[in-house]
């Protein structure tokens, strides 16, 4: 399967279109990025600056079912202070509109808005500002799927992760009358798109996969943020049960490799999208050779 590494790759997959929008970039400390995993192994797969901070993406999904526009995350949003921006490194970052707007698309015109987790980076462009100064959701039509463990734990945050969960993020949602909290390991959303929880990152961190008759995707969230996380150890520090994101790791790389799934990286500025080759003598999954890809652009 070949994807279209354009400003806004897209491919088909089935009934579904699917577009990767790249929202922006930020910097986040190297080592919380790779745990454990020593600096003198990690600085050689992502440059850091003065602050030891490495670049990184903010990849979201636009898939089109039918008459249905739906967004998988939605980046950090405008709504951070400058000494905010400076603090995480944000670049690029723009109001959504920016970003459909070329695909003769508005925020009114999405359907459905679901998210991995309410972590500030995946979840800020929930809402944002009115004319007033007013937070206000931005997608006023569409009906956002959250995991109600993680809806939860966003309100209950731990001394760890309390930095990441904002409420002006998400709380306005709970007035729209359009907030489904979702139960369970697995909830699919329409045929063959499914939210699957994996733990791990956040306890009800969750995923998105695409089965299709034409082929497969993997929407890894912060299980895998980049494909040099593609190593089973390669954990990040801010995972909250990192032994669970390696089991998780372990069990879904078999998986999409076996099916010959896509999979997006939401935090890669490198490689957004691959297939995955395997080494068999060193036993782990890499990035496979472009050519290995069959175009799909529409």
């Amino acid at each position: 399967m070949s994807v279209n590494l354009s400003p806004y790759p897209s491919f088909i997959l089935g009934d579904y279109k699917i577009t990767i929008l790249n929202v922006g970039q930020l910097a986040l400390d190297g080592g919380a990025m790779f745990g454990v995993v020593p600096k003198v192994l990690w600085e050689k797969l992502l440059p850091v600056d003065e602050k030891n901070r490495i670049p990184l993406g903010l990849n979201c999904l636009l898939i089109e079912y039918q008459d249905q526009k739906c967004l998988l995350d939605t980046g950090v949003g405008t709504k951070f202070s400058s000494k905010h921006q400076e603090m995480y490194g944000i670049q690029q970052s723009a109001p959504i509109e920016a970003y459909l707007e070329p695909l003769g698309l508005k925020p009114k015109d999405m359907t459905h808005l679901m998210l991995t987790h309410l972590h500030f980076d995946h979840a800020g462009g929930t809402t944002t500002f009115n004319e007033d100064g007013e937070v206000i959701p931005t997608f006023e039509s569409a009906q956002t799927f959250i995991h109600t463990g993680e809806w939860h734990d966003a309100h209950h945050p731990s001394p760890k992760s309390k930095a990441s969960y904002l409420k002006e993020n998400f709380q306005p949602l709970k007035d729209t009358g359009k907030l489904t909290l979702l139960e369970g390991p697995s909830n699919e959303i329409f045929p063959g798109l499914t939210l699957r929880v994996t733990g791990g990152h956040t306890e009800s961190h969750q995923i998105l996969t695409l089965e299709t008759t034409q082929g497969g995707l993997i929407y890894w969230g912060d299980i895998i943020p980049t494909h040099h996380h593609l190593k089973i150890p390669y954990v990040m520090g801010y995972d909250l049960y990192p032994v669970e994101t390696m089991q998780i790791k372990e069990a879904l790389l078999k998986e999409a490799f076996e099916k010959g799934w896509l999979n997006v990286f939401e935090h890669d500025i490198e490689v957004p999208a691959c297939q995955l080759a395997y080494h068999e003598e060193k036993q782990y999954y890499h990035v496979a050779d472009p050519s290995h890809l069959t175009a799909l652009a529409p």
